[in-house]
């Protein structure tokens, strides 16, 4: 069953919204103003796209850079393994940048700091001597699965820096549901045991299934909590205490019953990523 949880993750991982569009993505001739490697890029400074791009060649999404003067594409993979790769003006074509150290800021969602990881020049077959235009990194072990931002403020194309920002938060949770499980699967996954999720959890959700205790409510997901709200682990938008649900004896909040469901697949499939429910706080 987690494969099918890992499996939607994955898409909304890959589902970005960026911001590449913005004041972000502008050239940056002026090292005051284009931020250096050891200073922390304030989370603030990332907005809202203005449009949208199609998923990439390698599976991820395209970032606009510099009102679309050149593209990346930004791959998250399951094991963490986060790779950039730069663009021309058309997204179908490869574009050689020098071979260049970047560092990525990168932060949970519900993170009040970022973390500062290298982004390694890791040229691909074809790429001319000097250049690059793949490079990579390992996200750290406590952010892989989660919804992130990151911030490259530093990025060199023929001679002039330019700055990324985007996240991997899903805006529109509302239009992009999980689907629920239903059946003999919802009973299997709520009525019988496994994992971190006991005995005594389900007795002491009242030995019913999420769709059966919620029926009826509604769900109205909120994509912008703020600082100290509770979020849902599964969509990172603000947790609704009406929709509880016990595992491991803690209780968890969500923003609606599927997320309580792919949460429930984790927690008996892949308990070792469970994680206590105070940490899944704006």
């Amino acid at each position: 069953m987690y494969s099918h949880y890992k499996t939607k993750l994955a898409a909304l991982l890959l589902g970005f919204l960026l911001v590449g569009c913005t004041r972000e993505s502008t050239p940056v001739r002026d090292e005051s103003s284009a931020g250096s490697s050891d200073t922390e890029p304030s989370a603030s400074t990332l907005s809202e796209a203005e449009h949208g791009h199609a998923a990439g060649a390698h599976g991820g999404v395209i970032i606009p850079i510099g009102a679309d003067s050149y593209h990346a594409e930004a791959i998250v993979e399951k094991s963490g393994s986060f790779r950039l790769i730069t663009l021309g003006q058309d997204e179908t074509r490869i574009q050689e940048v020098d071979v260049q150290q970047l560092q990525a800021y990168v932060k949970g969602e519900a993170d009040a700091d970022a973390v500062s990881v290298e982004l390694v020049a890791t040229p691909q077959q074809g790429d001319s001597p000097g250049k690059t235009s793949q490079f990579v990194a390992q996200l750290p072990e406590t952010l892989i699965g989660m919804a992130i931002q990151v911030t490259i403020p530093n990025l060199n194309i023929q001679g002039e820096r330019f700055r990324i920002g985007f996240t991997t938060a899903v805006a529109g949770h509302a239009d992009e549901m999980p689907s629920g499980v239903d059946g003999d699967e919802e009973s299997r996954l709520y009525l019988t045991p496994g994992g971190k999720y006991t005995a005594a959890d389900i007795e002491a959700n009242g030995n019913v299934t999420a769709s059966q205790k919620y029926k009826g409510m509604k769900s109205d997901h909120n994509a912008k909590p703020q600082p100290g709200d509770r979020i849902c682990p599964i969509s990172m938008t603000k947790a609704n205490p009406e929709f509880a649900w016990i595992i491991d004896g803690k209780s968890y909040l969500f923003c609606c019953p599927p997320c309580i469901d792919e949460f429930l697949m984790m927690a008996k499939e892949s308990p070792d990523e469970l994680r206590d429910p105070e940490t899944y706080v704006k």
